[in-house]
């Protein structure tokens, strides 16, 4: 059974839409407003998001920026807004389909009927070719940007992710602050090599075990290194 989160502050529509999603046998939940909206995104996965563009506390655009800064999870923006420029706005922020209020339904659930074959068929094909590195019990799959620690499954940002693979990939070599810095910031030049240090803390936090020892050694005065 597909997880559809439903964004949408029109309390009418979104009860409909909610209806007619369990009708048709999906699991289906209601978020009235955007900071809601991006707090059940970030927090359980979802097979896809129905989001509105204006909703109270953070607008649509806002909350698809920001779960494309953690999450891949299909988006399709709806909105009584029409023009070109709020489309292109919506899919260059991250979403993955669009549509115009009002809409009929059918055509929402075709939408998201295509979308999910299309989601499901990338992801046979990411499975049948996935290049792995691996360091003790971590893995990561690349095509997939999946990290896992054993079978655990850890969550990570874009930056953090980048920052561990980076590190992953240059076992046993010692990588200065400025190399990943370019690595995995490009190059920046407002950002200061101190923020290395701040993500390194955010990763430990993640992927390190409470009692054992850091899988990230710091190299006093030059940078970070994973030893075998």
């Amino acid at each position: 059974m597909s997880k559809i989160l439903i964004v949408e502050d029109e309390k009418n529509l979104s009860r409909f839409v909610e209806l007619e999603l369990r009708h048709e046998g999906y699991e289906a939940q209601i978020a009235k407003n955007g900071r809601e909206g991006l707090d059940l995104a970030l927090a359980e996965d979802w097979d896809a998001i129905l989001l509105d563009l204006m909703l109270p506390e953070l607008n649509g655009l806002e909350v698809c920026r920001r779960i494309r800064q953690v999450k891949n999870t299909p988006i399709i923006m709806m909105t009584a807004r029409d023009s070109v420029i709020d489309r292109v706005s919506g899919l260059d922020h991250g979403a993955d389909d669009y549509i115009v209020k009002p809409f009929a339904i059918e055509e929402l659930l075709a939408r998201l009927r295509a979308l999910l074959r299309r989601v499901d068929l990338e992801s046979k094909q990411n499975s049948a070719k996935q290049t792995t590195v691996t360091y003790r019990d971590l893995t990561i799959e690349k095509e997939n940007r999946v990290v896992r620690r054993g079978d655990e499954i850890i969550e990570l940002t874009k930056r953090e992710y980048e920052l561990l693979l980076a590190l992953m990939e240059n076992v046993n070599v010692v990588l200065a602050r400025d190399v990943l810095l370019k690595k995995v910031w490009g190059y920046e030049s407002q950002i200061e090599t101190n923020v290395v240090d701040v993500y390194i803390r955010y990763l430990r936090n993640k992927i390190d075990r409470p009692g054992e020892d850091s899988y990230i050694q710091t190299v006093r005065g030059t940078g970070y290194v994973m030893r075998s």
